[in-house]
């Protein structure tokens, strides 16, 4: 199976939708997808790459500029979905090498994810990878709207 890496375009949000929905359980509709990432196209720190075979999209990641009070400037990594069936064939790592390559170019210190404690398979890939976990932690959110 061929497949390559490209730059995000707005044509692209319906299948993103489709993937956050059906590889990552997030089921936002794809109105709100497409307007967020219209704005995340157009920030300038957002990079945003999907991996295509053929016309399909098979797969995508997305990451922001990281940069705290208390680290070096890193690139946060916010996403990163491939469709079940293309799993195990590069295409996860392509888009790892992506982002690398872009934080590499910005002279971004590192890269950091987090990942849901029930994604053990996301978990063993990211350390074939390279990334090691540095910590456990609860992740907190309250929704006032």
């Amino acid at each position: 199976m061929e497949f390559y890496i490209r730059p995000c375009r707005m044509e692209d949000a319906v299948r993103i939708q489709q993937l956050n929905a059906c590889e990552l359980g997030y089921d936002f509709p794809v109105s709100k997808t497409t307007e967020k990432l219209r704005r995340a196209l157009e920030s300038g720190r957002d990079f945003i790459a999907v991996a295509a075979c053929g016309n399909r999209v098979i797969g995508y990641i997305h990451a922001v500029d990281y940069d705290v009070l208390y680290a070096p400037p890193m690139k946060d990594i916010l996403a990163l979905a491939v469709n079940g069936e293309y799993r195990r064939s590069g295409v996860g790592r392509a888009l790892l090498q992506a982002v690398e390559a872009w934080a590499m170019e910005s002279g971004a210190a590192g890269i950091r994810l987090v990942s849901g404690s029930s994604r053990t398979g996301a978990h063993e890939f990211y350390k074939k990878c390279g990334y090691i976990c540095s910590k456990e932690q609860y992740n907190f959110k309250k929704m006032i709207l």
